[in-house]
């Protein structure tokens, strides 16, 4: 921390150097006087001291205090921001002091840690600057007290880091001042007698051990009783999903084959490595953070949990499957990507990238009737070995054989035809009950889930925001039929309140138009049309509502809704109620030159649109029942080391990024908790790079900015080019980025991807997932050490996703 004036010992992370706050002398008089009025009445402060001058410091309540024998000084007035940790420290100038304190007398309430003659505290949230008054108070053994006060002045919250560089090490890079925790890795035991993880791919038992490529999480808050506490900043259980493998570290020597059929035992491990993991964190003591192995509360959710199916999908003969006769049950979750976090405690895992899953052989298709062709060909049901050959490794195991989705039986219920229905929905957990069963909300819709952040507001429908991530895919809503009763959130049986909520509700689709609106088509049986023959797809008809929720790619064709480039993640500002959609990237057959819309305008180097955009809106009347928004496109990324003319600087870098923020290919979002000061009135939001444009300069990353609003910038034309034909096309975009508005937080590991982010309720701690960290590399040529290597630089380990815990030095809010 840098001293404002150490002879009077007050010391503070930020001086503010804004001339515009020195008090005029009329002003300094008259705070003199006040103050003195206040000391010898004993009243609180009738006018508050300016900041930036040592004129009122160091003043005694009494200026012929010598007939007490003692004499007092409370420190310089001086000024911070938001989040900063503020240090007040007394001093007893004359005579001796049987005891000290200090307390507030005015300005917004903070919580004071005493030691000796010094006080902390943690700068609140403001919306403008706002004084604080603290009184240092020394009592001398006959009982007189002398006090003296001295004022901190708090400016609304600003970044407070210096932006990290672009970084090709094998190490998580923060800024100075902050310090990286490894928390849960690929393998970490969560069962007291699951041994430790070995990392020579020798490894078995994942159902009890933290999966696969860590993604999305989440911290849900335990009290010291182990109940559901949000506002719980020690003691918490990490929610993480597992969406994937690198199969080459799984195993001794990678993956074998024996006359094509993969062994049984490296499967069932490659299995069990995806899903979802519950494991304890603790914090001993000032953010200190460890996993508690051992903890009653850990769990596997695995692609072999038993789930119920639940809403209007549930039981249709899309359903139905050898081992779900009725169609109302099934069986794990597979590449789990982001989530949602429901206002009744529970976490929504979303299916992600399921489809590559299944296998079909090459006869299957003469067997389907044209709807269930239609659908597989629409979502991308069509290898035929499924990854990873899952359901080669065996011909009676049917936790295997549910991977060969080639119809073999009389019917339905003979075989798993009907498997791949059973996958792409959004899956609510309740991580506070290890013995409860998953449910899959169909009412939300079934497609490639990148996330579903959900909106609840009292008196509101509860709404959940989603992508489909997928090239050419679109953004959906989810709007419940009851309206959010806040009484729900403490209610004991969560998943009864998922039922309230997630099963009776509308779906729609967004159309973004041209001149800055939207709309939210709704996805209701009778509402939408057949959708017409196009390419090699035949016209398709809906049955009923079950056929449209488990085909709403097919129903948003039929709408019209807007084409996206790749919808992720979506996240909201929980001040302004406004939504963000990132859009990773797409490629030129999903976006050339003339192929551009308002909201997806970009397409360049003959490549589409590589670094990606991020998306906003904001719902009219800021209901989450509007059917109608207005958008803007906040941020482009680019890479601005390759805009080295004035043409790409202008179509490209529209944002005006520099290398101290700039960025490509935008994934995870995240606000940070409304409950931390970095959430309140103009929320930090956090952006996560899954990247291959600008991976020869820089590892993945994750950047901290502080947005404005919708139409907080202008209409703007980009011109497109292929070299051989140019285009123009008119969209909407905010305001500019700064260094004050955006910068880079932290840059990972190599060949790794940045997903999945959470704080503690405070703020002061963040958890960031790091996922495939060496993922080009296999067991004889390992091409990353972490998390090995963020301490010891001679690391030879195979790589291992994980979860890292990030602190301030100074105990301070995260990136203020």
């Amino acid at each position: 921390m840098t001293p404002l004036d150490p002879a009077c010992g007050y010391s503070d992370g930020d001086v503010d150097t804004n001339d515009t706050t020195t008090p005029s002398l009329e002003t300094l008089a008259d705070n003199r006087f006040s103050r003195r009025q206040t000391i010898m009445g004993g009243a609180k402060a009738t006018g508050m001291a300016l900041m930036g001058t040592a004129m009122l410091a160091a003043c005694d309540d009494d200026d012929t205090g010598s007939d007490a024998g003692i004499i007092v000084n409370a420190g310089t007035n001086a000024a911070t921001s938001a989040g900063r940790v503020v240090t007040l420290t007394g001093t007893v100038v004359a005579g001796s002091a049987s005891s000290t304190t200090w307390v507030q007398t005015d300005g917004p309430d903070v919580e004071l840690t005493l030691d000796g003659t010094t006080a902390t505290f943690l700068a609140p949230a403001v919306e403008e600057a706002t004084d604080l008054e603290f009184t240092f108070i020394a009592t001398t053994s006959d009982g007189i007290e002398r006090k003296a006060v001295t004022y901190v002045r708090v400016s609304p919250a600003v970044l407070g880091f210096t932006a990290v560089e672009h970084s090709l090490a094998d190490t998580v890079v923060v800024p100075t001042g902050y310090s990286v925790t490894v928390m849960t890795r690929l393998g970490d035991p969560l069962t007291a007698a699951t041994s430790a993880y070995a990392n020579d791919g020798t490894d078995t038992d994942f159902a009890n051990r933290i999966g696969d490529h860590a993604d999305a999480l989440h911290y849900f808050g335990l009290s010291a009783a182990g109940a559901p506490d949000d506002m719980a900043n020690t003691r918490g259980l990490m929610v993480q999903n597992h969406e994937n493998i690198t199969e080459e570290y799984l195993h001794p020597a990678g993956p074998t084959t024996i006359g094509g059929a993969r062994p049984l035992d490296e499967v069932r491990k490659e299995i069990e490595c995806h899903g979802v993991s519950v494991a304890e964190y603790v914090d001993s003591g000032n953010r200190t953070w460890s996993y508690v192995q051992d903890s009653s509360f850990n769990r596997r959710i695995t692609p072999n949990t038993p789930m119920t199916l639940s809403g209007p999908a549930a039981g249709s003969a899309w359903m139905r499957t050898a081992y779900s006769a009725n169609g109302t049950s099934g069986r794990g979750t597979i590449n789990n990507c982001a989530n949602g976090i429901s206002a009744w405690h529970t976490n929504l895992t979303c299916e992600e990238n399921w489809a590559g899953y299944f296998r079909r052989d090459s006869g299957d298709d003469a067997n389907r009737t044209p709807a269930q062709l239609t659908s597989l060909q629409r979502y991308g049901v069509r290898s035929t070995n499924g990854n990873y050959r899952w359901s080669s490794a065996s011909t009676t195991d049917t936790t295997i054989t549910r991977w060969n989705a080639t119809i073999l039986g009389a019917d339905a219920t003979e075989d798993f035809r009907n498997e791949p229905f059973q996958f792409g929905w959004v899956v609510e957990i309740d991580p506070y009950d290890p013995t409860s069963t998953p449910r899959k909300r169909t009412a939300l819709g079934r497609f490639g889930h990148e996330g579903a952040f959900v909106r609840a507001v009292a008196g509101q429908p509860v709404g959940a925001y989603m992508g489909d991530d997928s090239r050419g895919e679109y953004l959906y809503k989810y709007v419940s039929n009851a309206n959010w009763n806040a009484g729900d959130a403490d209610n004991a049986d969560r998943l009864a309140v998922g039922d309230k909520y997630l099963d009776h509700g509308t779906l729609y689709v967004a159309r973004f138009n041209a001149d800055g609106t939207g709309e939210w088509l709704p996805l209701v049986f009778g509402q939408v049309p057949p959708r017409p023959a196009s390419g090699s797809y035949p016209a398709y008809t809906f049955a009923d509502q079950a056929d449209i929720l488990i085909n709403p790619r097919l129903a948003a064709d039929a709408l019209g809704a807007t084409p996206m480039d790749r919808p992720e993640w979506t996240a909201g500002n929980p001040v302004t109620g406004e939504i963000y959609l990132t859009l990773t990237n797409s490629n030129n057959s999903n976006r050339p030159v003339d192929g551009t819309n308002a909201a997806n305008p970009r397409s360049y180097w003959n490549s589409g649109n590589p670094n990606g955009h991020i998306v906003r809106l904001r719902e009219d009347g800021d209901t989450t029942a509007a059917r109608t928004f207005a958008w803007d496109i906040y941020m482009f990324g680019a890479d601005t080391l390759d805009c080295d003319t004035a043409f790409e600087q202008t179509n490209i870098n529209i944002s005006d990024l520099d290398t101290s923020n700039d960025f490509s290919s935008p994934d995870g979002a995240y606000f940070s908790r409304e409950s931390a000061v970095s959430g309140q009135f103009n929320p930090v939001f956090w952006i996560q790079t899954d990247d291959g444009a600008m991976t020869d300069v820089t590892n993945c990353m994750m950047l901290a900015a502080m947005p404005g609003t919708v139409g907080d910038g202008n209409a703007f034309t980009v011109t497109n080019t292929d070299g051989a034909q140019t285009t123009t096309q008119g969209t909407h975009v905010g305001a500019l980025a700064t260094p004050a508005s955006l910068r880079r937080f932290l840059v990972g590991p190599v060949e790794c991807e940045i997903t999945g982010v959470d704080m503690t309720p405070d703020g002061r701690t963040l958890f960031v997932g790091i996922q495939h960290p060496g993922e080009r590399g296999d067991a004889g040529n390992v091409t990353s050490h972490w998390p090995e290597s963020q301490t010891n630089a001679s690391a030879t380990s195979r790589p291992r996703s994980a979860v890292v815990a990030i602190t301030k030095d100074d105990g301070g809010v995260i990136a203020l």
